[in-house]
């Protein structure tokens, strides 16, 4: 799958997750602008990194802004921004219960909803969220997690009702166990071979991000 020419802008690409993502774009023929609260201060050959925080409107709409007059458009939003908690009801506190909806809905949302307008413009948009396959199948012990991700999904289906017959499209991808650094130390006993490659999700994305994915619209697609 290629994607020369395209314009896309990926939040979150300096995570663990967009440490594959964005690199696989820019192979693609992307070109890549990464979102974050704090980029990296090395600028790497077909990226350019940008700082914004993903959980305030007006400085995403700031961003946004200033991405389409440096690139002239914006093809794709590749939202890979969120974050992971455990703990049950019980046991957790509001903060955290806010700080899980924030980085994984609010954001989504946000995001969403600064570029949406550019795109209904043109008539031609692509946004992908990472959501989680526990939305669908939970598990215990992790709740404002499971229900922060549990929001995206409706988030997601919500959205791809509103853009129907826009040709702007949503839709998202619902991982299990990522295999990533930060997993592999928080679970040293578990077989990281049946976790899910990251390099798996960025040739998704990629697809869900092209042209030749304009009939979908409102897909989850479970990987792993």
């Amino acid at each position: 799958m290629r994607a020369e020419g395209s314009v896309v802008l990926v939040a979150g690409g300096s995570g663990a997750l967009g440490k594959r993502v964005v690199p696989a774009f820019v192979a693609a023929g992307a070109r890549v602008i990464t979102v974050d609260q704090h980029p990296p201060s090395v600028q790497t050959e077909g990226r350019t990194d940008m700082k914004a925080d993903v959980t305030d409107e007006a400085d995403i709409r700031r961003l946004v802004d200033e991405v389409i007059r440096k690139a002239g458009h914006i093809d794709a939003l590749i939202n890979l921004v969120g974050g992971f908690a455990i703990g049950r009801v019980v046991e957790t506190d509001a903060s955290l219960w806010h700080r899980m909806l924030t980085m994984n809905l609010t954001a989504a949302f946000l995001l969403s909803k600064a570029v949406l307008p550019h795109m209904l413009e043109r008539r031609m948009g692509r946004i992908v969220h990472v959501a989680a396959r526990a939305a669908l199948e939970p598990f215990p012990g992790a709740a404002a997690y499971i229900v922060s991700k549990s929001g995206l999904v409706a988030l997601i289906r919500a959205l791809s009702l509103e853009l129907t017959g826009s040709n702007v499209t949503v839709n998202g991808v619902l991982p299990t166990t990522i295999d990533t650094p930060a997993n592999r130390r928080s679970m040293p006993d578990a077989d990281p071979s049946k976790w899910v490659r990251p390099e798996s999700i960025a040739q998704t994305l990629i697809f869900l991000a092209s042209r030749e994915a304009s009939q979908i619209n409102g897909a989850l697609i479970p990987i792993g």
